[in-house]
């Protein structure tokens, strides 16, 4: 398997999540192909843990929809398939609608100028034609509202549904363009004027923009 030896590593995580993380990662950004076969063994090589931790993440890929495993055969790195999408986008907008409209009541004067520095680099990015660098400040953006809406079980449904939709994203090659940069420009104004109702609809239209691009080819 080509895996990297440079990767950033994270503290303060079992070994079990330190290696669920990085698999799912690597499942995204498709250093880990779709299709290609897992060896635990060569995993925990690369990660520097024992096996019982791979194979525990790997049920856990298994269940989020990540890997595929053959008891006694083989663990494969499940196929991307296109019109999945078509079925993820509309509750990932849903909720991320929604943490918008939670997070409001308890929007700092910080958090909207951090919210406002992050679509600069979103902007920077857009700009420069670097969509791998917008897809994961994108994802900053919008992550910050789900931590600022508090809610466990939003935050738990969205971690599921925003993998899959990033794996997707880099796979379509879905481009994020000037449009969102406006929104959440938007957004934030909103934020700002308390306005709950007008601040979900477009958070929500930032999302499901996107689908009839990614089906336009």
């Amino acid at each position: 398997m080509p895996i990297p030896a440079n990767y950033a590593k994270h503290a303060r995580q079992s070994a079990k999540e330190y290696a669920f993380t990085q698999i799912q990662q690597w499942i995204i950004d498709g250093t880990l192909l779709p299709g290609e076969k897992l060896n635990d063994k060569e995993l925990a090589d690369a990660l520097g843990v024992s096996r019982t931790p791979i194979r525990e993440s790997l049920q856990l890929l298994e269940v989020r929809g990540f890997v595929k495993m053959y008891p006694g055969k083989a663990t494969q790195v499940t196929e991307i398939e296109r019109e999945a999408i078509k079925d993820l986008l509309p509750p990932l907008a849903a909720l991320q609608s929604l943490a918008a409209e939670l997070a409001i009541d308890q929007m700092t004067t910080d958090q909207l100028a951090q919210l406002e520095a992050i679509n600069e680099r979103f902007a920077q990015a857009i700009h420069s034609n670097n969509s791998y660098a917008a897809l994961n400040v994108d994802e900053e953006f919008h992550q910050l509202i789900v931590d600022i809406a508090n809610n466990p079980y939003i935050q738990s449904s969205l971690e599921s549904l925003q993998a899959h939709v990033h794996r997707h994203f880099f796979y379509n090659s879905i481009i994020l363009t000037e449009e969102s940069i406006d929104e959440h420009k938007s957004i934030i104004h909103l934020m700002k004027q308390g306005d709950k109702e007008k601040a979900a609809a477009i958070m929500k239209e930032n999302w499901l923009r996107t689908l009839p691009r990614s089906f336009s080819k």
